[in-house]
């Protein structure tokens, strides 16, 4: 993989380095976190860290030892793209999706091997507990209480656009090298975004292209350069990007596992917000401005400011949604909403 002009991300520090002694201490750490931070060494002793310190092709055995024989979903982008999964000029997809048994998309990475310019082969986002027997128990950070999603990613070297997740996420780096160059929430408008519907994987990605910058589409970058924060991992290393912090990950070795650890503060019956946004696009967005000045206070009064005042003059048991949401009532808010948007 072509490495990025070093120069663009001279002036970026390192994510903090924070340490942690046991599994108490990192589940008090990641409580108490508001910003990135990186464990060095924290799945070392992983079998599968093991395996791939010895070999790609031993860490490929290891997992797939593992797998249950079912298809799995494979990412497959042609040769010359230098690992990014991206947009064409025509804004489609780069690469396609396929699906295959895990034994015969690892024949794709050995036949690939020491190759000038493979095609990007990548697992993304792949269940540990539906698609393995044993591999999450024999290979897994304790998280306390938390119930977390279990995913493991698997792939060439390649570079996916900088975006962000809504639940909080803990990344090891399993097998080969990761970079991610991370940036809070509020740059957004810096990164660029592309669509929020037409997507690589459901998230809005930045269209800069972080090894190539076009500074005269995309001046603003700079800025966002500033506030940029890069964490190089090594096989055992974690890193941690809290929600909506926008990160851009590269698999820097030609075989790279990462495992990824994702759980939300809040109970998983709550809506998505992704879905509000799309809704308020729907219904608000191309309104007279003077109509949405209106529902941007009722928002406010409703949704960001939302306090007891609201309530308040409204008799107990009469306040339907504005009360506090249990998961009766977001399922009753749920079926609600289908029902308006069937009509």
């Amino acid at each position: 993989m072509a490495e990025a002009d070093p120069s663009i991300f001279a002036a970026m520090p390192a994510v903090e380095e924070r340490q942690v002694a046991d599994p108490a201490a990192l589940d008090a750490l990641l409580e108490s976190a508001t910003a990135p931070f990186v464990v060095r060494g924290i799945a070392r002793d992983w079998p599968l860290v093991q395996a791939g310190l010895r070999s790609a092709r031993e860490a490929r055995e290891y997992v797939v030892h593992h797998a249950h024989n079912r298809p799995f979903p494979v990412t497959l982008g042609p040769p010359g793209h230098d690992g990014r999964l991206f947009y064409t000029d025509t804004m489609e997809m780069n690469f396609q999706t396929a699906r295959g048994k895990l034994a015969d998309i690892f024949k794709g990475f050995d036949d690939n091997e020491g190759r000038a310019h493979p095609p990007a082969i990548y697992l993304t986002s792949i269940d540990l507990n539906e698609y393995f027997d044993g591999l999450h128990e024999a290979n897994h950070v304790p998280l306390g209480t938390r119930q977390p999603i279990n995913s493991i990613w698997i792939g060439t070297a390649t570079r996916v656009a900088a975006h962000n997740d809504f639940p909080d996420n803990l990344a090891v780096c399993a097998v080969g090298r990761r970079r991610f160059t991370i940036f809070p929430p509020e740059q957004f408008r810096n990164l660029y975004l592309g669509p929020i519907d037409n997507t690589p994987a459901g998230r809005a990605v930045s269209m800069v292209d972080f090894h190539a910058p076009d500074w005269d589409a995309h001046p603003r970058f700079k800025e966002a350069l500033k506030h940029g924060q890069v964490a190089e991992l090594e096989p055992g290393d974690a890193v941690f990007v809290p929600s909506m912090w926008w990160h851009h990950v590269e698999g820097l070795d030609p075989f790279n596992i990462l495992v990824n650890y994702w759980w939300r503060d809040t109970p998983r019956w709550l809506g998505q917000p992704q879905d509000a946004l799309h809704h308020a696009i729907l219904s608000i967005r191309d309104l007279p401005e003077k109509d949405r000045k209106i529902w941007r206070d009722l928002f406010d009064y409703y949704v960001f400011n939302h306090d007891e005042s609201v309530t308040a003059h409204i008799p107990e048991g009469g306040r339907g949604v504005l009360d506090p949401i249990t998961p009766e009532g977001a399922g009753r808010l749920r079926a609600f909403l289908l029902r308006a948007l069937n009509r």
